[in-house]
């Protein structure tokens, strides 16, 4: 690409070419916004996540990413049996519990 765009700041500058950290400087800039903003957050995010995912145990009480509360009666390295009711048994993928469910009910006594 250096000889599409060396003529042309020949022109511009008498011969003079312009310091390439400069240049670049912008797209660093954006590349450590994007990743302080975006992807250090969602990776610390995944980090807890898989760390949760990891430590379940039975008697739990869980929610599920699609809102269904229970207490885990059963566990294998990729299923999740919830009590969800009085008997009432639901198996769903250990990747898809959302997090303890005693988490939401602090957030809502702290908004009383």
């Amino acid at each position: 690409m250096d000889f599409l765009f060396s003529s042309a700041y020949a022109q511009a500058a008498g011969g003079a070419q312009p310091n390439p950290l400069v240049q670049f400087a912008p797209f660093i800039i954006i590349f450590f916004i994007f990743y302080f903003l975006m992807i250090r957050p969602q990776k610390k995010k995944m980090e807890e996540e898989q760390a949760l995912l990891k430590n379940l145990k039975k008697g739990d009480d869980i929610y599920t990413k699609s809102g269904v509360l229970g207490k885990i009666v059963g566990l294998t390295e990729k299923v999740v049996t919830m009590d969800i009711d009085e008997g009432n048994k639901l198996k769903v993928l250990r990747s898809q519990i959302g997090g303890l469910s005693e988490k939401i009910f602090e957030v809502v006594k702290k908004d009383k």
